[in-house]
């Protein structure tokens, strides 16, 4: 999972995984879901994200996997 925000547009894009999206489905104003061939759900996209979601903070709970920090 990687979540990655965009300053210049605003946006939080949270990749769930690494398979190819087929369709998106917008479930909200500015809110966008993305699936897989299976209908896995793939990725999350939250325009002006600084008005929708509380990023001040970001807290991981008891993952199963490795956190890593990406280097800008």
């Amino acid at each position: 999972m990687k979540l990655n925000y965009y300053s210049e547009t605003d946006s939080l894009y949270i990749n769930l995984s690494e398979q190819p999206s087929v369709e998106t489905r917008e479930i909200s104003e500015g809110i966008l879901l993305d699936y897989d061939a299976n209908g896995g759900l793939v990725s999350i996209d939250i325009d002006n994200a600084s008005h929708k979601v509380e990023m001040e903070k970001l807290i991981l709970s008891k993952l199963p996997g490795r956190v890593e920090m990406a280097r800008t």
